[in-house]
């Protein structure tokens, strides 16, 4: 609760006003969340899990190790897409251990519950908290990994940044490691629009849970209908971000901080950016950060991508 607290005034006491999107991910968020993943408009996960439902077989057989070995997904969710990886690497006679790591304890329950129902002699090691902490504090294994980071996570940071977290990944990697890197695709503006300012209002509901959030742990008081949600996407540099709107001159106490926040009459909050990707942009990416690419792994429409990479 001390980072969430922390994070929350530096970033409503900056210009423009911020909440870091990894606080998105709550157990309410995340289950938010997998409404998102269910709206007809929202293609990433359809297209993804297409990759996974049709290319599992090729992905797996990239993987040359002889040795028991681990795959590693940050940020792991629901499963549904791995569950067809872990499918496919069983059907190989692959040696290896699943470890998911997500923030949210609910999901990563739920997750490996469904898991040992479909295999149930996996070996699964789940690690519940902040990713980058996790990461910062231990090396993952002495033996091979195969690191996932799916569904487009990595457009949630900017490119310098993106750059740093693959950076990130390299150093707790060995030589030989492998990461797959699920990326969503420039494309249509129209269409990548339509998914992220959804008719039905569940990103408002999502991106609204942040301050519903503060209020239930840090003793805020926001009045969510004071508040508005509008993305923008930007289709010359893919740079898509989110934002919350205050609808009036309000002032706001977060009792934790005994802070008063004042909000003016149409004052954004930046929530969150879903940075879209060329695959040239990927590549030069992963060099960047440490690695090579392997191949390259799309949906039929070329909408997203799964790319596999090697440590350098």
């Amino acid at each position: 609760m001390a980072d969430f607290l922390n994070d929350f005034i530096e970033g409503l006491e900056d210009h423009p006003k911020r909440i870091s999107s990894k606080y998105l991910y709550d157990d309410v968020g995340s289950a938010i969340f997998q409404e998102i993943m269910h709206m007809p408009s929202y293609y990433l996960t359809d297209c993804e899990l297409e990759i996974f439902k049709t290319q599992s077989k090729q992905i797996v057989e990239q993987i040359t190790w002889k040795e028991k070995f681990k795959v590693i997904e940050l940020g792991a969710g629901d499963g549904s897409k791995t569950s067809y990886l872990i499918k496919q690497l069983i059907e190989a006679d692959l040696n290896f251990e699943f470890k998911p790591i997500d923030i949210s304890e609910a999901a990563n329950t739920e997750l490996c519950s469904n898991l040992k129902k479909q295999f149930p002699t996996l070996e699964v090691t789940p690690e519940t908290g902040d990713y980058f902490k996790i990461l910062k504090d231990q090396k993952f294994s002495d033996a091979p990994i195969l690191l996932l980071f799916l569904g487009g996570n990595i457009g949630n940071y900017g490119k310098k940044d993106a750059i740093n977290l693959l950076r990130l990944f390299s150093n707790n990697l060995k030589s030989g490691d492998l990461l797959l890197l699920g990326a969503d695709l420039m494309k249509n503006p129209l269409i990548i629009h339509q998914a992220y300012q959804d008719s039905f209002g569940i990103t408002k509901r999502f991106n609204l849970n942040l301050l519903n959030r503060a209020n239930r742990e840090l003793g805020a008081d926001f009045q969510l209908d004071y508040f508005d949600f509008y993305c923008y996407y930007n289709p010359e540099n893919g740079d898509l971000r989110s934002y919350l709107i205050s609808l009036r001159d309000q002032k706001v106490f977060i009792e934790k901080a005994n802070k008063t926040i004042h909000f003016k009459w149409n004052e954004i909050i930046w929530t969150e950016r879903s940075r879209k990707y060329s695959l040239d942009d990927l590549i030069e990416m992963g060099e960047q950060g440490g690695f090579k690419s392997v191949k390259q792994f799309l949906d039929c429409k070329h909408y997203f991508t799964d790319n596999l990479f090697i440590k350098s």
